[in-house]
C-alpha cells in the first residue's frame, strides 16, 4: 500500500535523508521513530506530497506522488502534529469546507456526521473551533483527515493535547482504523507505539536504522539475557549461589517480595535458566518464579539511536 524508495533530501548542503526506504501493507500501522532532527517530518512532508525529494520515489497504492500528485493524495488522510484549522468555524462548517475542498463524492452530512460520531465530537459539532479545548482541536484535525475515507492516514503526535482518558480513546479509534486503513504514526510516546502499531521504523541522522516488526525488535538487539527468578529462601546465600553461575553478568537483588521470598533480576551473556535451575535444586531453596524479561521498546530505541543494537540480536 505504500512504498518508500531510496528517499534522498538535500537542505543546502545539508544532507537531511539518506536512501530511506520502507513499505507498508494494507491494513498495517506503522510506527514511525526518531529523536529531534532526525528526519522524520522530512520524509512525513514528501510520502504526503507537501515536499520533493532529491532523489527516490513514494507509491500510493501503486501510484508515485510525484508523477500521479492528485490521484496519489487521495488516497491519503493526513493529520499534521498542528491541525490546521480555521478558528472561527465551526467545526461543522470547517469540515464540510474540507469535505468541498477535497472533493470528496460521499453523501456530506451523513459522511461528516459518521465521522464526528467515530471521534467523538458531534456534541461539539456547532461549536466555534477557537473555543474548543487542545484536544477537541486534535479530534477535529483527525475528522477532516477520515474526510473521504481514504485508504492512508498519516498521523503526526496525534494524541498530543489530549487528556488520559481521551489518549486511551485516541488509541482505541487508531487501532479500530488500522482494521479498514494503512496508518504511519509518528509519535514521542514510545508506550503509545508499542500498544498500537504493528511495525517500528527508527530513523536517525536522515538514514533508517531499524524497520521490523515491534515484537521482533524488543526481543532482539543485545547479546545480555536478563531472567526475572522469585526464589523461597535465604537473600543472601541465593545472591551468591547465582552471581557465581558462569554465564552470569550481574545480579540484582530488590528484596523480599511476600514472606521468606526474594525476587532477582540476573543478567547473562548465555542462557542460564537451566545452571540456575540445578543450583537452586542442590540448595535449601525453591524456585516459585523464573521468565525471561524482554527489552522495553525505550530501551531499544536508545539502543538503536547510540549504535548498540544489532537486528541479529548482538551488540554492534
Amino acid at each position: 500500500m505504500i512504498e518508500v524508495a531510496h528517499l534522498t533530501k538535500y537542505y543546502g548542503k545539508n544532507k537531511a535523508l539518506d536512501n530511506v526506504g520502507f513499505s507498508l501493507d494494507k491494513g498495517e500501522i506503522l510506527g514511525f521513530l526518531g529523536p529531534n532532527g532526525a528526519g522524520k517530518s522530512t520524509t512525513m512532508n514528501i510520502i504526503t506530497g507537501y515536499i520533493s525529494s532529491d532523489e527516490g520515489s513514494v507509491k500510493i497504492d501503486g501510484i508515485d506522488i510525484l508523477e500521479e500528485p492528485t490521484e496519489a493524495k487521495k488516497k491519503i488522510g493526513y493529520l499534521p502534529e498542528i491541525p490546521p484549522l480555521y478558528n472561527d468555524m465551526t467545526v461543522r462548517k470547517y469540515l464540510e469546507f474540507m469535505f468541498h475542498l477535497k472533493k470528496v463524492r460521499l453523501p456530506l452530512k451523513e459522511h461528516i456526521d459518521q465521522i464526528c460520531a467515530m471521534v467523538k465530537i458531534d456534541d461539539v459539532s456547532e461549536r466555534i473551533i477557537k473555543h474548543l479545548s487542545k484536544g477537541y482541536r486534535q479530534r477535529v484535525g483527525l475528522a477532516q483527515a477520515l474526510l473521504g475515507d481514504p485508504p492512508v492516514l498519516i498521523l503526526d503526535e496525534p494524541t498530543a493535547g489530549l487528556d488520559p482518558a481521551q489518549i486511551i480513546e485516541m488509541r482505541k479509534l487508531i487501532r479500530r482504523l488500522g482494521k479498514k486503513h494503512t496508518i504511519i504514526l509518528s509519535s514521542h510516546v514510545l508506550s503509545e507505539v508499542q500498544s498500537v502499531c504493528d511495525k517500528i521504523v527508527v530513523i536517525n541522522s536522515g538514514k533508517i536504522v531499524a524497520d521490523d516488526f515491534t515484537t521482533k525488535l524488543t526481543k532482539s538487539g543485545r547479546d545480555t539475557r536478563r531472567v526475572k527468578l522469585v526464589i523461597e529462601g535465604r537473600e543472601k546465600g541465593i545472591y551468591g549461589l547465582i552471581r557465581n553461575i558462569d554465564g552470569v553478568t550481574n545480579v540484582e537483588s530488590h528484596g523480599e517480595t511476600e514472606r521468606g521470598c526474594s525476587e532477582f533480576v540476573v543478567e547473562s551473556s548465555t542462557d542460564v535458566r537451566r545452571p540456575i535451575y540445578r543450583a537452586i535444586a542442590r540448595s535449601d531453596s525453591t524456585i516459585l518464579v523464573m521468565s525471561p524479561i524482554e527489552l522495553s521498546l525505550e530501551e531499544t530505541f536508545l539502543d538503536i539511536i547510540s549504535g548498540k543494537f544489532n537486528e541479529n540480536g548482538g551488540n554492534s
